[in-house]
C-alpha cells in the first residue's frame, strides 16, 4: 500500500521555504518523499511574473540541500506548479505532496491517490497545438497509473504546469520557417494553457480524439475538462503534472472530490465539491467541516460573453488590469467565503477547464 499526504504551508515571500525548513528538520516530512510541489505567489500571473520561477528555484535548492542532490535532479523527481497571482484576499502559499510507503495499513475505501508526471520539452511552433495535447494525453495517462488508478472517474483533478511563447521563442521558430499558434505572448499562455487541458480530457474519455484538431484549440468551448487545471509560465518548456484522484491501493488520511463551477460565483458547485470529498453538512458549512479542509483548488475566468448571470461587467475591457486578474480575485472570494480561509488555490485562465465562465473546483478534506 502507498499513502499520500498534503501539506499547505503559508509563505511570506516567494522565495520563502521556512515553513516546510520547520518540518523537514522536525521530521513531519521526509525529503524523499516529496513529490510536487504546487503554489499560489503574489506576482500578476502573466508573461513577466517571475515569482513564478524564484519560487520554484528556491524550493528546487531546498530539497536539494535536505537530499544531497543536484537541482536538476531534483526536477527529475519533483513537479513544480507555481501559479502567479494572489488578487483580492488570496494568500500566498504552497502545497506540498508527499508519497510513501503505508505498509500493511488498510485503507478506508478508496483515498487520496497521487501521480506525477513530465512530457518532452516542447518546441515553440507546438505550444497551443495538436503536438502538446497529444503528448498531455500521454503523460496524463502514465500519471493516472502511477496513482495506481484504473477508472477515470477516480481522477478529480489534473494540475499542469505549461510553457508559453516569449518574443525570442517566436523568433528562433520563424527563423526556421516555423509558423507558432500566435505571436501573442500573452495570447500563447491561453493556447498552451487550452492544448493542455483538451489532453486532460483526451487522456480521460471526456472528449472524442474525432473533434479534436488545431482549430478547436481556444474555439470550440464546447469541449472541456471537468478535472483540469493548467497554467503557463515562461519558467519551463516541458509539461508537469500532477494528477490527483482516489485509489483503493491507497492508504492515505484524506480523500479528494470535485465539482464545476458554471459561472464565477457559482457557490454551489463549491459545497458540492466539498460534499464531494467526504463532508456532511446541511446549507453551508460550520467549522467543524472546514476544520478537515486541507486545501480548495478552483480555475477562474471571465466569461467570454462579458456577462455574469446575465449582468454586464468590465474583466474584458479593463485595459488597466488583465481579465485573468480580475477573475482569480472574485472566484477567490466566493471560495475562501465558504472555506473560511483565503489560503486556497485559484489560477486564472479556465480555456477548456469546465465549461466557459465557470471551471473546476477541487477539495481535500481528511477523513
Amino acid at each position: 500500500m502507498l499513502k499520500s499526504q498534503v501539506f499547505r504551508l503559508p509563505i511570506s515571500s516567494p522565495d520563502d521555504t521556512s515553513a516546510l525548513e520547520k518540518l523537514l528538520k522536525q521530521g513531519v516530512i521526509n525529503a524523499e518523499d516529496i513529490v510536487a510541489v504546487l503554489g499560489k505567489t503574489e506576482g500578476n500571473g502573466c508573461v513577466n511574473d517571475f515569482t513564478r520561477g524564484l519560487c520554484t528555484l528556491a524550493y528546487k535548492l531546498k530539497l536539494a540541500e535536505h537530499l544531497g542532490v543536484s537541482g536538476e535532479e531534483v526536477e527529475k523527481r519533483v513537479a513544480f506548479v507555481i501559479s502567479g497571482g494572489t488578487e483580492g484576499i488570496l494568500s500566498p502559499h504552497v502545497t506540498v505532496f508527499t508519497r510513501s510507503e503505508a505498509g500493511d495499513a488498510p485503507a478506508e475505501g478508496k483515498t487520496l491517490a497521487l501521480g506525477v508526471g513530465f512530457t518532452r520539452d516542447f518546441l515553440p511552433e507546438e505550444i497551443g497545438t495538436m503536438a502538446q495535447l497529444e503528448e498531455v494525453a500521454r503523460v496524463v495517462r502514465e500519471a493516472m497509473a502511477d496513482a495506481r488508478i484504473t477508472d477515470a472517474a477516480d481522477v478529480h483533478f489534473v494540475q499542469i504546469k505549461c510553457p508559453l511563447l516569449t518574443s525570442d521563442r517566436i523568433n528562433e521558430a520563424q527563423a526556421r520557417g516555423k509558423k507558432t499558434a500566435t505571436t501573442d505572448t500573452y495570447k500563447s499562455m491561453g493556447y498552451s494553457r487550452a492544448a493542455s487541458a483538451l489532453g486532460i480530457a483526451l487522456a480521460l474519455g471526456e472528449v472524442d480524439a474525432a473533434d479534436l484538431d488545431d482549430a478547436a484549440i481556444c474555439a470550440d468551448w464546447s469541449l472541456y475538462s471537468a478535472v483540469a487545471s493548467t497554467s503557463a509560465g515562461v519558467e519551463l518548456l516541458n509539461c508537469e503534472i500532477i494528477l490527483l484522484g482516489n485509489s483503493e491501493e491507497f492508504a492515505s488520511d484524506s480523500r479528494i472530490g470535485h465539482s464545476v463551477m458554471q459561472s464565477s460565483i457559482d457557490i454551489d458547485a463549491v459545497l458540492d465539491a466539498m460534499r464531494d470529498s467526504g463532508l456532511v453538512f446541511d446549507g453551508l458549512p460550520g467549522e467543524e467541516e472546514t476544520a478537515r479542509v486541507v486545501n480548495i483548488f478552483a480555475k477562474a475566468e471571465a466569461d467570454p460573453t462579458g456577462l455574469v448571470l446575465g449582468r454586464r461587467n468590465t474583466m474584458l475591457t479593463d485595459s488597466d488590469l488583465n481579465h485573468t486578474r480580475h477573475a482569480r480575485a472574485v472566484v477567490g472570494g466566493v471560495v475562501a467565503a465558504v472555506a473560511h480561509d483565503p489560503m486556497v488555490y485559484v489560477s486564472g485562465g479556465a480555456e477548456h477547464q469546465g465549461p466557459a465562465g465557470g471551471g473546476p473546483v477541487a477539495v481535500i478534506t481528511k477523513i
